[in-house]
């Protein structure tokens, strides 16, 4: 059965071909489809780890919640000793703390409410590498009364590097305390939002701001994204609850699982539409296939073969088409993937953004196998209704067709 099959593929070249085409064109669409989609979920995920967040943030209880009205009060103040035990795990490339605190930004002619960060300037920098300088530099660890400064802001405020700012803050006994700094530079980050209203300066300088010793945050940079949530929950499970919280980069904002859930629904309404063409052209093509060989199939049935045989022998030919085609179209997509990834696809920004990026096309194994099955079983099943309408034809009919 299965050479016969081969065979008949062979020798209808017209209509195998046109099977073929909708198959393979189908599963092309869909293997770039889904490359696109992943590669925009990766960029997206990497551009929130490394502008802001990192992979994993561990607090004092409660800083994730009120934190952000009075950071001074959510401090770790031995971050030490926690540091050195979490860069020990293999998975943790490196552990760097950050003091947050929020005031006023005074530049001499007006001021403004900012949040800023006060953070260890050369461990940054490894890891925000999402994070763009508009202009001047980065921030370094000889860096002392420095500060950077978010696009947004420093467009709002007309200052640039060399300017002179002053920072106001309230420190946690109630008192006010201000220092000043050197503008070294500017930076874009992935939000807008975020470059609206941040500074960033030395770790030392943040907490002389707030007369402090300890730190709010311990920012977790690890080896491989896909780790995330098994060493978070490893440290979770390590300190004590109720002194400290972990929380993954997607946990400190919805804007990321908002997005991939937007992007999973239009795209499987995008799969659904293809499926929906590569059954219809499959059976479009099965079907004509079919009822031109009607007489072909009596006469199989008059010399003794069963109706199930020809059942058998259109379905085999059909799935013979459905697999070479489905993997011809996911060899050819792979291939058409490598090619466009190298050259890059220009992107505007996304919401909340100002920043494009080059999207690529990932080769996902689980989107090749998803391409394979919805190839071949659009064609398969396109082929059940033709196969068994003309296996009731009668026999005597059906060689009328050879007439």
């Amino acid at each position: 059965m299965f050479q016969f099959a081969l065979r008949n593929l062979f020798g209808h070249k017209l209509r195998s071909g046109m099977t073929f085409g909708a198959i393979f064109f189908g599963v092309i669409s869909l293997v770039l489809s889904g490359g696109f989609i992943e590669g925009m979920f990766i960029q997206l995920r990497e551009a929130v780890i490394h502008s802001q967040f990192g992979h994993i943030q561990i607090n004092a209880q409660g800083f994730f919640e009120k934190g952000a009205r009075a950071p001074d009060r959510f401090m770790i103040d031995d971050a030490d000793p926690l540091r050195q035990k979490i860069v020990a795990l293999p998975e943790v490339s490196d552990v760097m703390a950050r003091v947050s605190f929020s005031g006023l930004l005074n530049t001499g002619r007006t001021d403004r409410s900012i949040v800023g960060e006060g953070i260890e300037p050369n461990r940054e920098n490894k890891l925000g590498t999402f994070i763009r300088i508009e202009s001047g530099r980065s921030l370094n660890d000889q860096d002392r009364y420095s500060i950077m400064v978010g696009k947004g802001l420093a467009d709002a405020f007309k200052i640039g590097v060399g300017d002179r700012v002053t920072v106001l803050v309230s420190t946690s006994g109630g008192a006010l305390n201000t220092l000043e700094f050197d503008v070294v530079g500017t930076f874009r980050s992935f939000s807008r939002d975020y470059d609206a209203r941040t500074v960033r300066v030395p770790l030392a300088a943040a907490q002389e701001l707030l007369n402090a010793k300890g730190v709010n945050t311990l920012v977790v940079s690890l080896r491989d994204t896909l780790d995330t949530a098994r060493v978070a929950e490893l440290l979770a499970g390590q300190l004590d609850p109720a002194k400290f919280e972990v929380k993954k980069w997607n946990e400190m904002t919805d804007f990321y699982d908002k997005t991939v859930t937007l992007y999973d629904r239009q795209f499987g309404v995008l799969r659904l539409i293809v499926l929906i063409m590569v059954f219809l052209g499959v059976a479009n093509s099965v079907n004509m296939s079919a009822f031109e060989r009607v007489g072909e199939f009596g006469t199989m049935m008059a010399l003794g073969n069963r109706r199930r045989d020809v059942f058998r022998l259109v379905i085999m030919e059909n799935v013979l088409i459905g697999v070479f085609g489905s993997a011809a179209g996911v060899l050819i997509g792979v291939a058409l993937a490598l090619v466009i990834s190298a050259i890059g696809i220009p992107m505007p920004p996304p919401p909340s953004s100002e920043v494009g990026y080059m999207a690529q096309i990932r080769v996902v194994p689980k989107e090749l196998m998803l391409a394979f099955a919805v190839g071949f079983l659009a064609t398969v099943t396109a082929a059940v209704f033709p196969a068994r309408r003309v296996t009731r034809i009668p026999v005597v009919d059906a060689l009328r067709q050879n007439v």
